[in-house]
């Protein structure tokens, strides 16, 4: 596996980072999170196995974020679903069947595209999913203060926990968010959805999975919540529950027998 990406370069002038590991079809591509980049375990791990069973993977970094171009507060969730759309059109061509596996905000971004190609997305997998939560923090996150910040500055910056960066919440990603909702009506997708939760996660509530599970208009959707999982969901353990769910779903697109989903 090498650390050297390769670049689209778009359009608009983006520069756009992936790993793109060819291979037996439909490819799984992994969308990460709100902050976060393509080297995490999550992406990493899911990489190691598609390679060792021969399927085709991909992994990105959205602008502003990773080893691609431009500033993280310059971009929404619009603009982060457009840039995954452009790098697996890229990488993958523009009719290959996609398995998405979307962590936390990368949860709402595969929506976003399943909705863009009702055909092309055999597959999903949310871990942590984060739809529509830019709207959730504005009603029920942000105090008042935060909220007249963001109006009068157009940006409010958070501590994070997990960096020394802060969390740069701009009026644009809110206003974009809103236009981009999802959870607004049924959510179809081709085939099969599992949703990965961690009851402990203190940035995405498992009610919120809850909700996703009943909106998803599925097939063949599943819903795991983990009593012990916190957001990150990347323990030994966690990974290993990954890599079983993306090869249970792989196994259900070549009409295989899927393994018992009794195992933890």
């Amino acid at each position: 596996m090498t650390d050297q990406p390769d670049f689209f370069d778009h359009p608009s002038g983006r520069r756009l980072a992936y790993h793109h590991t060819p291979g037996a079809t439909p490819t799984v591509v992994f969308l990460g999170g709100f902050m976060s980049d393509m080297t995490g375990s999550k992406a990493t791990t899911l990489e190691e196995h598609c390679r060792a069973r021969g399927q085709a993977f991909l992994r990105l970094d959205y602008s502003g974020h990773g080893a691609s171009s431009e500033k993280f507060e310059d971009g929404t969730i619009g603009l982060w679903a457009e840039d995954a759309a452009a790098v697996i059109d890229a990488a993958v061509g523009a009719d290959g069947p996609l398995v998405l596996v979307g962590s936390s905000m990368g949860g709402w971004v595969a929506l976003l595209l399943a909705r863009r190609w009702p055909l092309r997305v055999r597959g999903l997998v949310g871990i942590a999913a984060a739809p529509d939560f830019t709207e959730r923090m504005w009603t029920h996150e942000l105090n008042d203060d935060l909220r007249a910040t963001i109006l009068r500055d157009g940006f409010v910056k958070i501590p994070s926990d997990y960096g020394p960066d802060p969390y740069i919440f701009t009026r644009a990603l809110f206003d974009d968010g809103r236009k981009n909702s999802v959870l607004t009506g049924p959510l179809p997708v081709a085939g099969p959805v599992r949703l990965l939760q961690g009851m402990q996660d203190a940035d995405v509530p498992w009610e919120t999975a809850v909700t996703l599970a009943e909106k998803v208009d599925s097939p063949d959707p599943a819903l795991t919540l983990i009593p012990a999982g916190d957001h990150r969901l990347s323990t030994d353990q966690d990974l290993a529950r990954l890599t079983r769910t993306v090869d249970e779903i792989l196994a259900l697109l070549n009409g295989q027998e899927t393994p018992s989903r009794n195992n933890p």
